[in-house]
């Protein structure tokens, strides 16, 4: 995948990172993210599988760590790209090691989990960030400011691929677990974002065929958002639609090209830990969304 290099020069040290997890997604993404530069620079690669983790770290010349703890030892933030039972795992060792954490959504499979490695973090007064894909596109950024500016009455959304039926992205976890944790964390931050804090979520169906949401948001706004992996599109379809007494206003991250965000998340990681300062879209961020999907499960 290309990853194109757009902003303004970078002047202080790159930040070091060391990757965890070799899967599609941290090959895809993570790595040649990391490795492009020139804010951060990949350091070394760990996972469970070494011949995985070879194969992630050898097309950026990154080392491959031994033990987590070898890439702890090696790096000044680690950047996760694993299983949300794993990230919950090992998040919070590295928040104790002094680390910076690039963290994936969900934080945790539950929220319990998440909490402690939000107390972690807090406790360590490290810097942290979500990859939260859409966030940082110029076109979804828009898109909430102009959200904001209107008095929305109701939206609809929906999230929908065949990411579970097969491929790289039927996982374990995403099959188990279903479309709520792995696209559920998505469509809240944005409705969230673009109506107002959600007070109130109620949940209906099977995560892992299709879920529905009904948010009430602290505006009076009403939103509903519809969430499936499971279902034979041509591709995955991100849609939002508000309604109120203005023109319909629509977001469609389908037709977003993400090589757009991976600059902007990158140099926004860098400069936060840089700074010591986290930005919006930090672990107590997913530790609200994970808040809203306990909260939907209960129905």
């Amino acid at each position: 995948m290309p990853v194109t290099t757009t902003s303004p020069a970078w002047t202080d040290a790159p930040v070091r990172v060391g990757l965890v997890g070799a899967g599609p997604w941290a090959r895809a993404v993570h790595a040649p993210v990391l490795a492009a530069g020139p804010e951060t620079r990949l350091t070394s690669v760990w996972a469970r599988r070494p011949e995985a983790a070879r194969e992630t770290a050898a097309p950026h010349g990154a080392a491959v760590a031994a033990t987590f703890e070898e890439l702890l030892d090696d790096c000044e933030a680690v950047a996760f790209s694993v299983p949300p039972s794993v990230q919950a795992e090992l998040a919070p060792r590295a928040a104790e090691a002094g680390k910076a954490l690039l963290l994936e959504k969900p934080l945790a499979l539950d929220l319990s989990s998440a909490r402690r490695l939000v107390d972690a973090i807090d406790a360590s007064g490290v810097v942290s960030q979500l990859v939260l894909t859409n966030r940082y596109h110029p076109a979804t950024r828009k898109f909430l400011a102009e959200a904001r500016a209107l008095d929305v009455s109701g939206a609809r959304s929906c999230c929908l691929s065949g990411a579970f039926l097969g491929g790289d992205f039927a996982t374990p976890w995403r099959l188990e677990h279903g479309a709520l944790l792995d696209l559920g964390p998505h469509v809240l931050d944005l409705l969230d974002a673009a109506l107002g804090p959600i007070v109130r979520v109620r949940g209906a169906g099977d995560p892992r065929r299709w879920v529905e949401l009904t948010c009430e948001h602290d505006s009076g706004a009403v939103s509903q958002a519809s969430l499936s992996g499971s279902v034979d599109v041509e591709r995955g379809i991100t849609r939002i639609e508000l309604f109120g007494r203005h023109p319909e206003l629509v977001f469609d991250g389908g037709a977003l090209d993400h090589e757009e965000s991976w600059p902007v998340l990158r140099r926004e990681f860098a400069t936060a830990v840089r700074s010591g300062r986290s930005g919006e879209l930090d672990a107590h961020r997913g530790l609200r969304l994970q808040t809203l999907i306990a909260q939907a499960m209960e129905g």
